[in-house]
């Protein structure tokens, strides 16, 4: 059993079911999803000035008389068919899901003794996160769990605003209203008094927000035994690179609790936590988790991307990813011993559009050819060959231009699968990183057959067909 300290849970090992999914779909939908009007909206339709306040003072009214609690009324899901969706996913390659339990809104997509604004008491009327676990048991997908919650309380401080110009200057937001100050949270604290500047707050020190958060988690954990659980900041709640077992009491009782349950399920713990401080002290309690980004090389150990196909909830104008792109994102991301996590935005009616169809249906396609490369690989000794790379700045996602030397390698049962990351248009590829005792027998392009090949000194230059059998990343399978 797991110990609520750093000594004790720094002994985590990843479980193999983690290390052999590879390639995950995420749902990160909520009533923020209702205007189709992007990321944030429950904070940023507080703050007079933003593309989303005018959005909502247009369509819904003054957040004076129509706020976020009644956005959160509006949203139905009535068109919310898990089952559909997850065999769409699975098809597309995804081998685990994971659901959003509560984003820095305070809504929670679950029942739960501690907080009235709920999907199954209000708006749906639907347990979001036990549909999506239900579907996920027909594929036989571990299923995790996001909470954004850790954030909320800083994060929400702007409904507790007002206008400072035009006719509702002074006139306070609905986050005021004590009715409401259990959803809206007593915040104030971090609310800056006039004339001082806002001081941006992630994690908060409030004491009783803390153990709140706490019985939240161990709440989501005993009603879910999520195989994953997921905070969207560092380890709670704290910021420091250094482990300190009071300052991250909070984090560190809800890891271990996570280890503990699932340790009594099956007698030895298969749940991972992951978290965005990149500090090893800190993130050794279980799984480093990257944003919109990469790390540089082979990790010694497993992590995890995440993406989104657009914004994070959905918003009418957002543009798309291509598959390209997410392709590129997933190849970069196991090569270097990672494992990705992509969102698929959801209208507020728990549909999908069109494009979202399509890029599921490109991904399909794609992995019925390559996923031997993916599934229950390993990296090679190196992540990559060639001088092109993606870029690692932030939230930085762009698409890169690969030329024809830029090879991404994973590894399984002896072979070595050389993803190809410029496959059209080109009549042969040289594969310079092979050792001189490193002796290729043969060369299967996963999708087409053998290919035939010439070994020199450790460089290997094989024959490319005309035709690749994908518009997307090509595999290599090198046999010894």
């Amino acid at each position: 059993m797991y110990e609520a300290t750093f000594d004790s849970l720094t002994k985590f090992e990843c479980p193999e079911w983690f290390r052999n999914v590879k390639f995950g779909i995420w749902s990160h939908w909520g009533p923020q999803s209702v205007p189709m009007c992007g990321d944030w909206y429950a904070r940023n339709m507080y703050i007079q000035g933003s593309e989303q306040y005018e959005y909502h003072l247009r369509t819904y009214g003054h957040p004076s008389k129509f706020g976020y609690k009644d956005i959160c009324r509006l949203w139905k899901a009535e068109k919310f068919e898990p089952e559909a969706l997850m065999e769409k996913y699975y098809k597309a390659g995804a081998r685990f899901f994971v659901a959003q339990a509560s984003h820095h809104d305070h809504f929670f997509n679950f029942k739960s003794k501690y907080n009235r604004f709920n999907s199954v008491e209000v708006g749906p009327h639907k347990d979001i996160c036990g549909l999506w676990k239900e579907a996920c048991k027909k594929w036989d997908m571990p299923f995790g769990i996001t909470e954004h919650l850790g954030a909320s309380f800083g994060w929400w401080r702007s409904n507790k605003g007002a206008d400072v110009y035009g006719p509702y200057a002074g006139v306070p937001y609905d986050g005021n209203d004590p009715e409401y100050a259990d959803f809206y949270h007593n915040n104030y604290e971090h609310v800056a008094k006039p004339g001082e500047p806002d001081e941006w707050v992630w994690l908060t020190d409030n004491n009783d927000f803390q153990e709140y958060w706490l019985k939240v988690m161990k709440e989501i954990i005993d009603n879910y035994q999520p195989d994953l659980l997921y905070s969207d900041s560092t380890l709670p709640f704290n910021e420091s690179d250094t482990a300190d077992d009071y300052k991250f009491r909070y984090g560190l009782e809800a890891v271990a609790h996570l280890y503990n349950t699932s340790e009594k399920m099956y007698g030895a713990n298969q749940a991972l936590y992951t978290q965005k401080k990149r500090s090893e002290e800190i993130y050794r309690v279980g799984v480093l988790d990257i944003e919109r980004s990469q790390l540089s090389d082979v990790s010694p150990v497993p992590w995890m991307s995440e993406t989104c196909i657009g914004e994070w909830f959905y918003k009418k104008t957002m543009k798309y990813k291509t598959p390209h792109h997410i392709l590129d994102i997933l190849i970069d991301t196991i090569a270097k011993n990672g494992t990705m996590l992509l969102n698929i935005v959801q209208r507020p009616d728990g549909t999908i559009d069109e494009e979202a169809e399509w890029i599921l249906s490109e991904l399909a396609k794609w992995f019925a050819v390559n996923s031997e490369a993916v599934y229950d690989t390993r990296p090679w000794r190196i992540s990559r060959e060639g001088h092109s790379s993606v870029k690692i700045d932030g939230f930085c996602e762009e698409q890169v231009e690969w030329d024809d030397d830029d090879f991404r390698f994973t590894q399984k049962d002896g072979k070595l699968y050389a993803f190809v990351m410029k496959s059209s248009g080109r009549k042969n590829t040289i594969i310079t990183s092979l050792g001189e005792n490193e002796h290729v027998s043969s060369v299967n392009l996963l999708g087409h057959g053998p290919l035939t090949f010439n070994q020199y000194s450790g460089v290997l230059t094989v024959d490319f067909p005309t035709e690749a059998p994908t518009e997307y990343a090509s595999v290599l399978e090198l046999c010894f």
